[in-house]
């Protein structure tokens, strides 16, 4: 069971709130938010919950079947809005474009990619400052400097950072510079790094698992909600199948699934998605018409060029006909009854 918390609650009133739920055979967990206060209850015994709903200090009582509890839909049917500040959200009801290299290589690069953004009145950049590489000799970043920089140069422009966070030792150097912290495919997970972006009050984004279910995704986001923070997004980004024809798998699927189940902002990643970058277009417009709170995809000013993942980048005239694209798409979506 989730039980909300009113903010006024006192010592008092929480004891004996524990000690009934205690009482029906259910084990407690308290779980303080950014935005609220909850008593996880968890346990198998039937009751009837107006008995502890009646109590002092409460909000609200839900019984959640779901092995995750905060981010399931089935107590919270209002979906989640993440606020990025300066009227930017990730949230239903909005289409989220989100593009930028997959590494930060130059000062040149991004002052280009981010001239690229502004012109195309796209406010979230992604890119990599710390990469997880599968050969210990490919490039693998700037590192903090370079974050620093990119942060120095968005920030004048008004665009807002996505880059991806590999170890809890970076949470905190990262943390001035960074506004959506990214959870890659290989640290979905990491329970220690979902524990302690838990404890920020700043956005995460979780990429599903390579080889990850729908349901180890909604439990990844259960560790970071359940540490304290509630400003959570969910992204598929295809997974590993038998396939070779492809990069990954793209799940479209997961998005209807993610929307029913979590009410948690869920987007797509074409790139990672096919890795292709004939197809990645298609994909995102896929996955705009499945549902999807927003696209994030790669893009670069010469794609050959580019230090990593250069088959799967759109130049800046492809990515700027997406983003245009993503937009219709979403409007005509606007008009179908999805359910």
């Amino acid at each position: 069971m989730i039980i909300q918390l009113q903010p006024d609650i006192s010592d008092s009133q929480k004891d004996k709130l524990i000690l009934e739920v205690n009482g029906v055979g259910y084990k407690t967990t308290e779980v303080k938010t950014q935005l609220g206060s909850y008593l996880i209850g968890i346990g198998k015994k039937e009751f009837d919950i107006r008995k502890i709903g009646q109590m002092d200090g409460i909000i609200d009582i839900h019984i959640v079947s779901d092995e995750y509890k905060l981010v399931s839909k089935k107590w919270k049917a209002k979906p989640t809005s993440v606020d990025l500040g300066d009227g930017i959200f990730i949230k239903e009801g909005e289409m989220a474009v989100i593009t930028g290299p997959c590494s930060i290589e130059t000062e040149e690069q991004i002052r280009a990619v981010v001239a690229h953004c502004v012109e195309n009145d796209i406010k979230m950049m992604r890119g990599g400052v710390f990469k997880p590489r599968s050969s210990p000799y490919a490039f693998r970043g700037l590192g903090l400097e370079g974050l620093k920089l990119w942060h120095k140069i968005a920030s004048e422009a008004g665009i807002k950072i996505v880059t991806e966070v590999m170890q809890t030792s970076q949470i905190e150097e990262m943390y001035p510079y960074v506004d959506v912290y990214q959870v890659g495919a290989r640290n979905s997970q990491n329970f220690n790094l979902l524990d302690e972006l838990g404890k920020v009050d700043k956005a995460v984004m979780i990429k599903r698992g390579i080889s990850g279910t729908i349901e180890e995704l909604l439990q990844s986001a259960e560790y970071v909600f359940s540490g304290g923070n509630e400003n959570l997004i969910l992204c598929e980004r295809g997974i590993r199948t038998y396939e070779r024809a492809s990069r990954n798998t793209l799940d479209l699927n997961a998005i209807p699934i993610l929307k029913a189940k979590s009410h948690l902002p869920v987007i797509v990643d074409p790139s990672h998605g096919i890795g292709i970058r004939a197809y990645v277009p298609q994909m995102a417009l896929a996955g705009v018409m499945s549902g999807a709170d927003g696209i994030i995809y790669e893009s670069h000013e010469v794609p050959e060029k580019a230090y990593s993942d250069g088959q799967q980048t759109l130049d800046f005239a492809q990515s700027a006909r997406l983003a245009g694209w993503i937009r219709e798409s979403f409007e005509m979506r606007k008009g179908f009854d999805l359910l």
